[in-house]
């Protein structure tokens, strides 16, 4: 009974009272603090970055109080600048709040290279198939004499012949010397130069 009495008696609840109204300017202190250390409901518009060089972006994150994320390079594109900026996350025109990283992936300065594969004897259509699946451009045809026709006899690049396990840049233009099909097997080429160019 003792206890009822003082639960229901005026001291206990003024204090009550008095220990609500402090915990409820507690928390409105808090929620006020919080706001203003996380930039409550402050955003800021993401530029658009791509097609810039890194000191640009870098410029024009700082203007907008955003920081530069990780950077990662990709294979070169032809489309943009050298090391200039393909592709940003956020996207542009995203808002987010200030202080917020963009990442962004870079276009490298040249193309990487790729190996050429050993394609002499086969066909011209598995030569410009393989090519073209890893990144080749085929240039020129040429014909020589040779029993099997549509052959592979030789590449070549800019005028030099390459080889099987040579390295070209990414997208590199390839010439095709090919048999023509005119000899019989085991004959031997007796023209000297005697190219035709398709």
């Amino acid at each position: 009974m003792g206890l009822l009495k003082f639960i229901f008696s005026k001291t206990f609840l003024v204090q009550l009272a008095l220990a609500g109204l402090v915990f409820l300017v507690l928390l409105f202190g808090f929620s006020k603090w919080m706001a203003a250390t996380t930039n409550h409901d402050t955003f800021t518009e993401v530029p658009n970055l791509e097609g810039k060089k890194l000191e640009i972006t870098k410029a024009l994150l700082e203007e907008r109080g955003l920081a530069l994320g990780d950077i990662e390079y990709k294979d070169y594109n032809p489309d943009f600048p050298k090391e200039s900026v393909v592709e940003q996350n956020p996207k542009a025109g995203a808002k987010v709040k200030e202080g917020r990283k963009i990442y962004l992936s870079v276009n490298k300065s040249e193309y990487r290279l790729v190996r050429i594969p050993n394609l002499k004897d086969k066909t011209q259509r598995q030569a410009e198939s393989t090519l073209k699946a890893i990144g080749f451009k085929i240039g020129k045809i040429t014909y020589k004499p040779h029993f099997a026709k549509n052959a592979v006899m030789s590449l070549s690049h800019k005028g030099k012949e390459i080889k099987a396990n040579d390295k070209l840049p990414y997208t590199s233009v390839i010439d095709l010397v090919l048999g023509d099909g005119e000899l019989k097997y085991g004959e031997k080429d007796t023209t000297l130069d005697n190219d035709v160019v398709n």
